[in-house]
């Protein structure tokens, strides 16, 4: 399985064509996302290509975000949650703080107090665990330019249950599919 590739599908089959995240269209028209495959199984070796990909960014502003996609680590959504916690820790500590923020989607995301079914987990769902890294600058740029910010996670929320959990989890299915 392409990980690259079934993520690429999502981003623009999902992300973009939907509008979940109303900056993302910019990027992909652009060329400027990065898309990596980290294969480590080690989370040390996770948190080590987390770094190498802040320092790329730091040396090609060409490039806005980076997706690292991990094809072997936490397929287990709680022990994601741990390498999200500890990939925070990292760039507090790696003084990246303010200078690059993580989201961050895994295939069983599942947010806090919701059913693991509910259609809004699919906001932040994706064919495989991924880190995105995302420049703090730049996110404050687009921010400011958006009419309405705050509203864009009930606007979310309110069209992702419209179309259900079904519709999302087939598209989602879907983007696997790409390399098959």
């Amino acid at each position: 399985m392409d990980v690259i590739s079934s993520t690429q599908s999502w981003v623009n089959n999902v992300i973009v064509k939907y509008n979940i995240c109303p900056f993302a269209k910019r990027e992909v028209d652009r060329g400027s996302i990065r898309y990596c495959e980290e294969a480590n199984t080690e989370i040390e070796g996770v948190l080590d290509r987390l770094t190498v990909e802040c320092e790329f960014l730091d040396t090609h502003p060409e490039t806005e975000t980076t997706l690292l996609i991990l094809s072997e680590a936490c397929s287990d959504f709680e022990h994601f949650l741990d390498l999200v916690y500890l990939s925070n820790h990292l760039l507090q500590m790696s003084h990246y703080e303010g200078v690059y923020q993580l989201a961050h989607f895994h295939p069983d995301y599942c947010f806090a107090g919701d059913d693991e079914n509910a259609a809004s987990n699919y906001s932040n769902r994706s064919p495989h665990p991924t880190l995105h890294l995302i420049r703090e600058s730049s996110m404050e740029k687009a921010i400011a330019a958006h009419p309405d910010v705050e509203g864009i996670p009930d606007r979310n929320i309110a069209f992702l249950n419209k179309k259900g959990s079904p519709f999302f989890a087939d598209l989602l299915a879907s983007c696997l599919l790409v390399n098959k």
